[in-house]
């Protein structure tokens, strides 16, 4: 455990937060790729270090590498902003981000903004490959009972509203996700999909 709420945070913060750091625990949100400290607010990378970090993976000393630092700082592979008080926000994983034209995208950014749309009842955003942007932005949607919807519906709700870059490229409109047992969504599955759906050989 990295961080908790205390039992006098206000609700709010219980509710949205996944509290401060613990005693004796460090906690710091970096830049992907850069490992720079980013200021209050911003997402990045959530990174700790202390008692609680572990020595490394047991005969396995490039998975330790690369999960722990030289500073002894472990990266979490969770996406998260942290504000001025120390409360963090889990806001995706790492794995998960786009990368289109040398531009960080975050789906859960997106997904947020979409199941703004009055139609649509859960949405999957996922990066598929693409030759001349290295990765292209996709959708997969569910609808709400009974209604129907374009993918150029659903692209000119985004217009104006998100950066351009960040408009989903490919809309499919789906009755499920692919879930694991313990019924987590499956992004992986889906990127798998989508290359198939979509007839693409990039890797």
């Amino acid at each position: 455990m990295i961080t908790q709420t205390r039992t006098n945070d206000p609700i709010h913060l219980r509710v949205e937060t996944v509290g401060r750091a613990l005693p004796n625990v460090e906690v710091k949100i970096v830049e992907p790729g850069t490992n720079k400290e980013v200021p209050p607010g911003v997402q990045g990378e959530l990174c700790t270090r202390g008692y609680h970090v572990m020595k490394g993976y047991y005969k396995n000393p490039d998975a330790t590498k690369e999960a722990i630092d030289e500073d002894g700082w472990l990266h979490t592979g969770d996406l998260a902003t942290m504000d001025e008080n120390g409360y963090c926000r889990i806001t995706g994983r790492l794995k998960d981000m786009i990368i289109r034209g040398g531009e960080n995208i975050y789906p859960r950014e997106i997904e947020e903004f979409l199941y703004k749309h009055p139609k649509i009842f859960d949405v999957q955003v996922v990066g598929i490959p693409d030759e001349k942007y290295g990765e292209e932005v996709m959708a997969w949607i569910i609808l709400k009972e009974g209604e129907t919807a374009t993918a150029e519906e659903i692209r000119e709700f985004c217009r104006g509203k998100i950066s351009r870059h960040k408009i989903p490229r490919y809309i499919e409109f789906t009755d499920s996700f692919p879930m694991t047992a313990s019924g987590k969504i499956q992004k992986f599955r889906l990127r798998e999909m989508a290359k198939q759906r979509l007839g693409l050989t990039i890797k």
